[in-house]
């Protein structure tokens, strides 16, 4: 098996770890407050501190650093990485408490003209409290979220891996214990509880921040880090990762307007349909993480080795060979899960029908991206592996115009599945317009077309055989799940060369 499939096998594995850990917390969450304004409000609540962290603490920096710390891994070895790295980290934790102090200043117009117009005066005024307390866990990832970079700009993903997961831990300690009234039974075991509501939400995410960043300290310390206690904004490497920095900034900025305009429209679309959004994400996210992200954070220190060094022919054939692989895998992921979602949605949350309804098809939506999505994972690494953060930087602005203009329109005329399809479309389209951006640069996406091919033949056969086996006269949830796993193995036969390429990757 390959450096890169071993690694991403690692990754995924977690990855699936984390997700059933968030799968718990979402399933307590659900039971706890329901589809009501208390959830609305904690969702929205994150969704500045998540700019905050998407644009310093991991998200722009993480991608930006890694190319970066790759180079000098290689041509100046491993105390001059962890020279340049502390550099950064000591810059990114004074940028992200300077930022910090000015959202708690300016809390109150964010909420009330930015983040939910549409929330009744309490709801908005008990935003502005969560929103003030999730910056406590902003400045934890400000450290965290690089550890992470640096681990894997060091080729190991083991404990960047479980990271997620301590973070789900954390949110779940919260949600189990100290959000509830009453303590959860478990067999003849009542847990304490400490009756904080909502509250309780927001101190288990900083809770996991902190397990997120304890898990990871000791890889710091099998890599022997050293830490500088200087910045200088002059030094080459800093220079070289701020240069990336620069237009990563903007992209993770348009990426995250997607959440901000999604809230903004459907905090005036009624109780509930915030949280509706949240979960159909966080459910077309499940595979996009284990498939998509996986592969493209194992691939990215790769394929910047490879480009540094000048072997661009292998360059080009790993991001097509990744491409491939993402057909293969996530058109069948997203068309098999679409059909078997009710049952699961209503099983595992317990809505009324409406609500399960308005969450199914907000599912759905999401589900159509879900090959653009994974697409954008490998394609927009592409570039930064070239140390090139301007390509992805335009397409994304453009992106995020498109995607405004689709989601006020949509939204108006099928309220919250408008808003996920007009992401659906734009993801959609920036994927592919890197791609065809990358092939004029000379990577060649050969068999692509083959794939493609394959894997919608092979998802059609799939479909039909779930689409039979719901119709047999049993428990709706034990068929949902035997019906998935048999239309699995029909798909299989289809895109087993991508599965023996992805062990080869």
């Amino acid at each position: 098996m390959s450096l890169i499939a071993r690694s991403s096998l690692i990754i995924a594995v977690f990855f699936a770890i984390d997700k059933g850990l968030g799968f718990i917390r979402q399933v307590l969450v659900a039971r706890e407050f329901g589809l009501t304004y208390n959830i609305d409000v904690f969702n929205a609540a994150n969704n500045i501190p998540d700019l905050l962290s998407a644009l310093i603490s991991g998200g722009a920096l993480g991608v930006a650093l890694i190319p970066v710390l790759s180079e000098y891994l290689e041509l100046r070895g491993r105390q001059a990485v962890w020279d340049i790295f502390s550099r950064i980290l000591n810059l990114a934790f004074l940028t992200t408490a300077s930022f910090s102090i000015l959202i708690i200043l300016l809390a109150k117009p964010l909420v009330e003209y930015v983040i939910a117009p549409g929330f009744p005066s309490p709801q908005q005024a008990l935003t502005i409290e969560l929103m003030r307390l999730d910056l406590f866990a902003i400045l934890i990832f400000s450290i965290s979220g690089l550890v992470m970079a640096g681990l894997q700009a060091n080729q190991h993903f083991l404990l960047p891996a479980m990271a997620p997961a301590m973070y789900n831990l954390g949110q779940i300690f919260g949600i189990a214990i100290l959000a509830p009234s009453e303590g959860i039974t478990i067999g003849s075991i009542t847990l304490p509880a400490f009756g904080m509501g909502i509250y309780g939400l927001v101190y288990g995410v900083i809770i996991g921040a902190f397990l997120h960043l304890g898990i990871q300290i000791p890889g710091l310390i099998h890599f022997h880090f050293r830490w500088t206690p200087a910045i200088n904004l002059r030094n080459p490497g800093v220079v070289k990762v701020l240069y990336l920095l620069g237009p990563r900034i903007l992209t993770m900025f348009f990426l995250q307007v997607f959440f901000i305009t999604r809230d903004n429209l459907a905090s005036g679309l009624g109780e509930g349909a915030v949280t509706a959004l949240n979960y159909g994400w966080f459910i077309m996210q499940v595979p996009e993480t284990l498939i998509g992200t996986a592969i493209g954070i194992a691939i990215l220190p790769t394929l910047s080795e490879l480009f540094a060094v000048g072997k661009r022919e292998q360059y080009g054939s790993t991001i097509s060979n990744a491409v491939r692989i993402l057909i293969a895998l996530t058109i069948p992921a997203a068309a098999l899960l679409a059909v078997v979602i009710p049952p699961l949605i209503e099983f595992i949350f317990g809505f009324d029908s409406a609500g399960t309804d308005l969450v199914v098809w907000v599912t759905r939506a999401y589900l159509l991206g879900l090959t653009g999505h994974t697409l954008l994972e490998i394609s927009a690494r592409s570039f930064y592996a070239q140390q090139d953060a301007k390509t992805p930087l335009y397409v994304a602005g453009l992106n995020a115009l498109f995607y405004i203009i689709f989601a006020v329109t949509l939204s108006r005329f099928i309220g919250a599945v408008g808003i996920a399809l007009a992401n659906t479309i734009a993801f959609t389209v920036e994927a592919l317009l890197l791609l065809y951006l990358l092939n004029r640069r000379g990577v060649r996406f050969q068999h692509a077309s083959r794939t493609l091919i394959r894997a919608v033949i092979g998802t059609a056969c799939g479909v039909a055989a779930v689409l039979l086996l719901l119709q047999l006269p049993l428990s709706s949830i034990v068929m949902a799940f035997l019906s998935l796993g048999i239309g699995c193995l029909v798909v299989a036969p289809f895109i087993w060369p991508e599965v023996k390429l992805l062990i080869k990757l």
